[in-house]
């Protein structure tokens, strides 16, 4: 249907048709209207475009018709006939005009208010006969400083761009780019052939406009008109090509050319005179390989392959997901921040897919492709040909000791940072195998900080992104290795019958979160008023892991809570055989309330409608509970918990070998409740409440100190602080009380809040038991080390066995605990604690617990926690 307004008008009605079928399919940003409307109110608009395009122009005639935006009456270089009713006009617009007649044009339709299209170039390309009469838009910038200065009405240049393909050009013209112009900035003859192609792909954007009365005010240095001109266009363009690049990324370079500006990096000719010595010969022979390194290494983004991609992955998160929920404001704040500087994305690592998930979402909504860093062992055929044309760059696992190999990844890293490329690698390393977040590998992270460190004239953010699943999409890969079994290398075979797998099956929502955008400049001061004396060589290992620790937590914080882990935990977190449908639903709304109070974000399924008080304001309602319904059934169908209706109630029971696969959904959002739960285990512990508040404090001390392994705690504020903001806290959500005591010195003591304090209480320790359970089995495990030595791996292995017997005998109830990444964890803190110690890549216990009984006392601490008053 024809837009009424395109009838309404003057418009050539056969044009209006044709507008109507050409250029529907444009994407517009939201704000641009709303930018161009604002800028209308404050003066008069004209629409500025980089280069000379007819495509352009009727697609921006035909916009801002459509919606009700200041109409174009002049277009330089462009006879306005065709958009005359019937055409009227053509012959006139065949005579040729003169710069003079053009600008005193281009005056006129300003003075009288009237909104204009400047076009400020011409396309470079052969086929331009540049016939007398055309010019380029100097003459006319002139003519509009001289109505600026005559009118207190501000004139406002509003850039625009039409991205009609996602190809960001190269640097080496060909001989198609030199007859029809760059992809970039194309001749008629090209921009008409990038329309028929990628039509209904096109973009629009606006960029910040330019208020000219200020800018002569600003720029009011005796400087000449031609001068103003250059500066005034120099700012236009620069906003133009902000806006295009935001979408299609950098301008690509041959390879032989990115090849040798690598090998060029000064850093990589040190290493290479240093392993060459004073020969020529070995010279060339390390640049040799260095090449070769490189080579095998580079990503080769194609656009096209990309295009091919996102169709198939489309399909395949349609077949396999319910709903992908995606963070659109966190998307706008990335899309800004990519027009200031360089974006490195850091997404959390919870299956293969993460990547090609964000790639997808940031394809989607016209965001630059980022290049990908991936591990080698997915460079194989035919996967690794195709992850390197969506951007994947490969390196290796490690390449500690090869020192050639590291300053070749420094190289190339820093000159993609240069280049301003967007980055994308995961700061954990690898998968995590638990749902919760492996601690920050500082490998790559120190490579990407030294190479913006080195480039101070272009801000480098470090975007935080939470990528999380409602059920995992390597759920059994990951459930044998947690028991135990080695990770399988990645083949086509093994890749096959990954893809059969996840294709057959059903995993709820995806959510991709983004957090708040973190740069050096952020973190240098921070880290001065730390450690003012230090080296520089420490202090760059401070800004490393702060920057890698607040990137945690802001993934962790911007994690969105679906309802499957909300379930999960619910299932998971009692006592009895099964959980009655009213009960789960109860208990889901209890952690809620918790995480309400955390400010987290909720899936939007679970968001509640609001409702109005009487004074108007609105007041959230209880949670929905159709998606927790939905999250029910879809572990029901996946075999993890059976539903059993008995009378008029359904109860659900979570069979014993199915724990630990919703453990994995449980552990996505466990981190919001580690600080409670742990308040909660050291109050509750026998002798139970009422404590004293300093045993309360020296419990979760100890208890802090035995999961620094296993979770991320706050290190912005001494214990004695963060304890007490804890307390405050609970107090002030109705959950725990303060009393003082009658005894003399023996200060306040802490007590459940009424019945409903301590089912709170209750549920959080439930939620931490597991991890007490298997810190317990670990334990029992160094009764292993009282024969000798044994790697942590071994250690493990044998702990796994341990636990299989303990659960079996019911020492321990929770399945879930008999975890090897878990025991690691275990072994880990076990040495902090002063229990084990390690000796030539082995652990074996000290002087102090090397014996039975000591063991057994080890074991006893975990148990005094999981025996409750």
């Amino acid at each position: 249907m024809i837009n009424s307004d395109l009838r309404a008008n003057d418009t050539n009605p056969v044009l209006a048709w044709l507008y109507e079928r050409a250029f529907q399919g444009i994407e517009v940003d939201e704000s641009w209207a709303q930018k161009v409307r604002e800028a209308d109110a404050r003066g008069t608009v004209v629409y500025v475009l980089r280069n000379l395009s007819h495509v352009d122009f009727f697609a921006l005639d035909y916009l801002t018709r459509r919606y009700h935006l200041p109409q174009i009456r002049f277009a330089s270089d462009l006879g306005l006939w065709v958009l005359e009713p019937m055409g009227r006009g053509w012959l006139q617009s065949l005579r040729p005009r003169s710069a003079e007649s053009a600008a005193t044009d281009f005056a006129s339709a300003i003075r009288g208010g009237a909104s204009a299209a400047l076009f400020l170039k011409r396309p470079p390309h052969l086929l331009d006969p540049r016939p007398r009469g055309r010019i380029e838009g100097d003459g006319l910038m002139r003519a509009l400083f001289e109505v600026q200065r005559q009118s207190v009405r501000p004139v406002l240049l509003v850039p625009q761009v039409f991205v009609w393909s996602r190809r960001a050009g190269t640097r080496k013209a060909g001989l198609f780019d030199t007859i029809f112009g760059p992809s970039e900035w194309p001749g008629n003859v090209r921009s008409v052939a990038q329309f028929l192609s990628h039509g209904r792909q096109a973009t629009m954007r606006a960029g910040a406009p330019v208020d000219l009365q200020d800018f002569l005010l600003r720029e009011n240095d005796g400087a000449d008109d031609d001068t103003l001109v250059r500066r005034l266009t120099y700012t236009v363009l620069r906003r133009l090509e902000r806006e295009r690049r935001a979408i299609v990324g950098p301008t690509r370079k041959p390879p032989d050319r990115l090849a040798a500006e690598v090998l060029r990096s000064p850093k990589l000719q040190t290493v290479i005179a240093a392993m060459a010595g004073e020969g020529v010969r070995e010279r060339a022979i390390i640049t040799a390989r260095a090449q070769r390194m490189l080579r095998d290494m580079t990503a080769s983004l194609d656009v096209d392959a990309v295009s091919a991609l996102e169709r198939v992955f489309s399909r395949a998160v349609a077949r396999m997901f319910s709903a992908v929920e995606v963070d659109e404001e966190g998307l706008e704040r990335i899309r800004e921040y990519a027009k200031e500087g360089t974006v490195v994305l850091l997404p959390s690592h919870k299956s293969n897919m993460d990547g090609l998930a964000l790639a997808w979402t940031l394809y989607r909504h016209k965001l630059p492709l980022p290049l990908i860093a991936a591990g080698d062992n997915l460079n194989f055929f035919p996967v690794g040909p195709l992850l390197r044309r969506a951007g994947a760059f490969f390196i290796r696992r490690t390449f500690a000791g090869d020192r050639l190999y590291a300053a070749v990844v420094d190289a190339y890293v820093r000159r993609l940072i240069i280049d301003g490329w967007p980055l994308e690698f995961f700061p954990e390393g690898g998968r995590s195998r638990n749902g919760k977040l492996l601690p920050p590998k500082f490998g790559l992270l120190s490579i990407v900080v030294d190479a913006a460190l080195a480039v101070p004239t272009r801000t480098t953010w470090f975007c935080p992104v939470s990528i999380s699943y409602e059920r995992f999409v390597e759920e059994k890969a990951f459930l044998r290795e947690l028991a135990g079994a080695e990770k399988s290398k990645e083949n086509v075979r093994g890749l096959v019958r990954s893809l059969e797998t996840m294709l057959a099956g059903r995993y709820g929502r995806l959510s991709i979160q983004f957090g708040k955008p973190i740069s050096l400049s952020q973190v240098l001061p921070e880290t001065e008023s730390e450690i003012p004396a230090a080296t520089t060589h420490v202090r760059r290992r401070a800004i490393i892991a702060r920057l890698g620790h607040q990137v945690m937590n802001e993934i962790n914080a911007v994690t969105a809570v679906a309802p499957g882990s909300l379930v999960a935990m619910a299932l998971l977190s009692h006592h009895r055989r099964g959980l009655p449908q009213n009960e789960l639903l109860s208990t889901c709304e209890r952690l809620a309330r918790t995480l309400r109070r955390f400010n987290a974000r909720f899936s939007p399924s679970l968001v509640p409608p609001a409702k109005h008080s009487a004074n108007g304001e609105s007041a959230p309602t209880s949670m929905p509970s159709a998606p927790l319904h939905e999250a029910v059934e879809l572990f029901v169908r996946a075999g993890h918990v059976e539903a059993r209706r008995v009378g008029d109630d359904v109860i659900y029971l979570v069979p014993a070998s199915e724990r630990m696969s919703l453990d994995l959904a449980k552990n996505v959002i466990i981190h919001f409740f580690v600080e409670r739960a742990l308040f909660a285990t050291a109050l509750l512990a026998s002798p139970g409440p009422p404590l004293p508040l300093t045993m309360v404090r020296e419990r979760v001390l100890a208890l802090s100190r035995i999961f620094k392994y296993e979770f991320s705690f706050r290190t912005d504020a001494p214990f004695d602080r963060i304890f007490g903001d804890g307390v405050a806290s609970m107090v002030e959500d109705s959950e725990l009380s303060i009393l003082e005591s009658d005894a003399g010195d023996a200060g306040p003591t802490l007590v459940p809040r009424g019945k409903d304090g301590l089912e709170q209480l209750d549920l959080y320790a439930n939620i931490l038991e597991n991890f007490l359970e298997g810190y317990r089995v670990a334990a029992r495990g160094l009764s292993t080390l009282l024969r000798g030595p044994l790697t942590p791996r071994d250690l493990a292995k044998r702990a796994i066995t341990t636990g299989e017997r303990m659960y079996l005998a019911k020492e321990i109830g929770r399945r879930e605990a008999v975890s090897r990444p878990m025991l690691e964890n275990a072994y880990c803190s076990f040495v902090d604690q002063g229990y084990l110690a390690r000796r030539e890549g082995k652990v074996a216990l000290t002087e102090s617990y090397a014996s039975a009984s000591a063991v057994a006392t080890i074991e006893a601490r975990f148990q005094l926690f999981l025996k409750r008053a």
